[in-house]
C-alpha cells in the first residue's frame, strides 16, 4: 500500500497488498505439482458420471460459487458448490445421489468442524468419493487427516498466504487460481493478467477508494452475474466482516437485483457492479448499470470492467483483463472490495484485523458441534448401495 499502515491493520494491508506475488507463486507451485495432481485426478475424470463438488465454509464457499461455472463450461461436465455447512447440516440433501464424486475442499486453516465433517460424510455417504484438498495451513486438521490418505490429495498454498488478519484475502485468491488452474488446465497468461491487474488497482486506485469510503455511504451494494454473482457475495462479506456489521451490506446478480432487492437503494446506498467479460453476459450488466445511474447520483454507482464501455469516463477499466474469464476475473476484482472493506473499517475507527475484539465473531468458526449421522445418511425406503 502507498501509504503508512494503520496500527490495527497490518496484516490485513500486508495481505491484501501481497496478492500478486503470491498468486505467481502459487501457479509456480501448482506447475511443479501438476504431473503428480493429474495422476491423481485423470483416473476420477475419466468416469463419465463423475459428479464434482466444490465446498466450504464462509468465504471459502464462494471460491466453489465462483469457479463452478467456469469449470463446468470448461470441462463439459457437472460442477458444483456446496458449501461444508449445508452438507454438514443436510448431508442426505447433499449426497442424495450415490455416484463417483470428487469433493474439493477449500480451507484457509481446515480447523473449522464443517472441514473436517464434510469429508467424512462423504466417506461415509458415497461408495466412491476422492478428496482433493486445497488449503493454507500445514498443520490443520484437514491437512493431516487427508495428507499422504489413499484417496486423497492435498494442495498446499504459499506459506505466506495463509492469513493472519480475520478477513480470508490472499488465502481466498490463492486458492481460487488453484482450483482454476488444477481443474481448468494451467494458464499463465490469465495469472499475469490478474496479477498486473491487482497492482495497478493497489497502485493508482486507493485514494479514489478511500474516498468512496469517506463519502457517508451506510450502505453498500456489489453486483455481478454468473460467476461474478460469487464474488459480489464475497465482497459483501468482506464489508461486513471489516466493519463488525455497522456497514449494511447486499449483493445481487444483474437481472435478480430488480426482482425485489432494488429496495435497498436509497441517498445513502453506494453500488459496486462488475461487469462480466462474456459479450452476451455484460449486455445485462450494462442494462443495470444504466438503471441505477438513473437512480443514483454517478458517483455512487462504481463499474469495473476488463474493456472500456461506453461512459468509459464513469468506469474503471482494467484492460489487462480483456479476454480473461469471469472467474479469473473475480481475482483481481476482488482487491477493490478488499481495500473498499479496509477504508471503512479504518474510518470507523475499527480494527480490520480484529474487528471483533469481544470475541463475538472468530477467525475460526467456534460452538459448532457436529451431530452423528446414522449410517449410511444418503437413500430411502428401498435403496440399495
Amino acid at each position: 500500500m502507498s501509504n503508512a499502515t494503520f496500527v490495527g491493520s497490518e496484516a490485513a494491508v500486508r495481505e491484501i497488498s501481497q496478492q500478486p506475488d503470491v498468486w505467481r507463486e502459487a501457479a509456480s507451485n501448482i506447475a511443479a505439482e501438476q504431473a503428480a495432481i493429474d495422476a491423481f485426478l485423470e483416473p476420477l475424470l475419466a468416469l463419465d458420471d463423475l459428479r464434482i463438488v466444490l465446498t466450504g465454509a464462509g468465504t471459502s464457499a464462494f471460491i466453489g460459487e465462483i469457479a463452478a461455472p467456469a469449470l463446468s463450461r470448461l470441462l463439459g461436465r457437472r460442477v458444483e458448490a456446496v458449501a461444508t455447512t449445508d452438507i454438514v447440516s443436510n448431508p442426505r440433501d447433499a449426497f442424495a445421489e450415490d455416484i463417483p464424486t470428487l469433493l474439493v475442499s477449500f480451507a484457509r486453516s481446515g480447523n473449522s468442524p464443517e472441514s473436517t465433517a464434510a469429508t467424512a460424510l462423504a466417506d461415509q455417504s458415497l461408495t466412491s468419493v476422492g478428496h482433493l484438498i486445497l488449503t493454507c495451513d500445514a498443520s490443520g486438521a484437514l491437512f493431516a487427516q487427508h495428507h499422504g490418505r489413499p484417496g486423497s490429495r492435498t494442495v498446499l498454498m504459499p506459506a505466506r498466504s495463509n492469513d493472519e488478519g480475520f478477513a480470508m484475502t490472499s488465502s481466498f485468491t490463492s486458492m481460487l487460481l488453484s482450483a482454476l488452474l488444477i481443474l481448468g488446465g494451467p494458464d499463465d497468461t490469465a495469472v499475469e493478467a490478474v496479477a498486473t491487474a491487482a497492482s495497478r488497482i493497489l497502485d493508482e486506485r486507493q485514494d479514489s477508494i478511500r474516498a468512496l469510503a469517506g463519502a457517508g455511504c451506510e450502505r453498500v451494494v456489489y453486483i455481478g452475474s454468473g460467476s461474478l454473482t460469487g464474488l459480489a457475495r464475497e465482497s459483501a462479506l468482506k464489508l461486513l466482516e471489516l466493519t463488525a456489521g455497522a456497514v449494511v451490506t447486499y449483493y445481487d446478480s444483474a437481472l435478480g437485483f430488480r426482482h425485489g432487492p432494488k429496495a435497498a437503494l436509497d441517498d445513502s446506498t453506494l453500488v459496486v457492479v462488475y461487469v462480466s467479460a462474456d459479450p452476451y453476459t455484460k449486455l445485462y450488466d450494462l442494462d443495470i448499470v444504466t438503471e441505477l445511474r438513473a437512480t443514483l447520483p454517478p458517483e455512487r454507482v462504481v463499474v469495473i470492467s476488463p474493456e472500456p464501455l461506453p461512459d468509459a469516463d464513469e468506469s474503471w477499466v482494467l484492460s489487462e483483463l480483456a479476454g480473461v474469464d469471469d472467474a479469473f476475473l473475480a481475482a483481481a476484482y476482488v482487491v477493490v472490495a478488499q481495500l473498499l472493506g479496509l477504508s471503512f473499517s479504518l474510518g470507523l475507527g475499527a480494527t480490520p484485523d480484529n474487528p471483533f475484539p469481544g470475541g463475538t465473531v472468530n477467525r475460526v468458526v467456534q460452538g459448532v458441534r457436529i451431530h452423528p449421522v446414522a449410517s449410511p445418511p444418503v437413500g430411502g425406503p428401498g435403496r440399495s448401495r
